[in-house]
């Protein structure tokens, strides 16, 4: 049986599927914890070991080599463990990426740059990151995430997301209404003010679009909420419904179940998805009519995209055939 996605994404760039949450964590403590909850529930969340606001002044390389060490550690089961590196700005980021590459660089998952100002900064670093992997023979390329935080970088947002091993879109909420100096309210760094200011949803809205239109997966900011469980499932929830975000940062263990449960696909959908792309895979990937409607590639890929959505949110998939492609 053909892999669905050789069949319907030849010749082309597959959409990237990633953990619904992206967990951040800036100590050894922190994230030696958040790689134990990994170990319980499987690789439904990315681990995000932070070099940027994790280190203290002048214990930046020590830092990045604690950070190195858990990437390239055995407790990194699933190899879902990326690493956030100084802004462009700072002196110390070439050295974060030097010793994350040359330690840890065939396992690790993705390099997030944070207050990138443009296009321009994001390549500079992109090339500077190809080099160090070539000269540490490291055999891949690895994902590079952009955190999309001041003016510059939402002008040029198009441009950042086009750019060669671009896989995600960050919004770095906080940041953004820092840069308006009092212009937008303090209020908005929470909900309801995040999801009704003006300002901050017509950022939210962009990146979502640059992102999507590019093939990248756009990832919402955090919820500053640590123990209503269910006023985080709603941000999650809104996040993913009114504004197309695939994706959710969380900064407490808290926050990891109710983001996966509100960005998981409905289960009616999935139980769809499986009996469609089941009858297409049985008809030789051509047209095909289920419960009386037409479906097509065009509907074939829908639905692909939506089960790998759905089993990396570690959802149990109901078709035995479609659980194989998998495994």
């Amino acid at each position: 049986m053909r892999h669905p996605a050789d069949v319907l994404f030849a010749g082309e760039k597959p959409f990237p599927v990633l953990a619904a949450v992206d967990h951040y964590a800036g100590s050894e403590k922190l994230m030696r914890k958040a790689l134990a909850l990994q170990h319980e529930m499987g690789p439904v969340f990315d681990l995000t070991c932070d070099c940027e606001d994790g280190a203290r002044t002048g214990a930046e390389a020590e830092h990045a080599e604690m950070v190195a060490e858990i990437v390239a550690c055995a407790d990194n089961r699933y190899g879902h463990v990326g690493a956030r590196i100084h802004d462009v700005t700072h002196p110390h980021w070439q050295r974060d990426l030097e010793i994350l590459i040359t330690r840890a660089g065939s396992r690790l998952a993705f390099v997030t740059l944070p207050k990138v100002r443009g296009a321009a900064d994001t390549r500079h670093q992109i090339e500077t990151l190809r080099r160090l992997e070539a000269t540490a023979r490291t055999g891949r390329e690895i994902p590079v995430h952009v955190l999309v935080e001041t003016h510059g970088a939402l002008r040029e947002a198009w441009d950042i997301a086009a750019l060669p091993g671009v896989e995600s879109l960050d919004f770095g909420l906080m940041d953004f209404v820092s840069g308006h100096h009092g212009a937008i309210p303090g209020a908005a760094m929470k909900s309801p003010g995040q999801f009704t200011h003006p300002l901050v949803v017509r950022a939210k809205v962009e990146i979502a679009a640059a992102a999507l239109a590019n093939g990248v997966v756009p990832s919402h900011n955090v919820t500053t909420e640590l123990k209503d469980l269910e006023l985080i499932r709603h941000d999650a929830e809104r996040a993913r419904r009114q504004f197309g975000y695939l994706r959710m940062w969380s900064i407490h263990p808290n926050q990891i179940v109710p983001i996966i449960e509100a960005m998981r696909p409905d289960f009616s959908e999935v139980e769809e998805a499986s009996g469609i792309l089941a009858a297409a895979q049985e008809g030789g990937w051509g047209p095909i009519q289920h419960r009386g409607k037409l479906h097509d590639r065009a509907s074939y890929r829908y639905y692909w995209e939506l089960l790998q959505r759905a089993h990396s949110t570690g959802m149990v998939l109901p078709d035995e055939g479609m659980r194989r492609f998998f495994s």
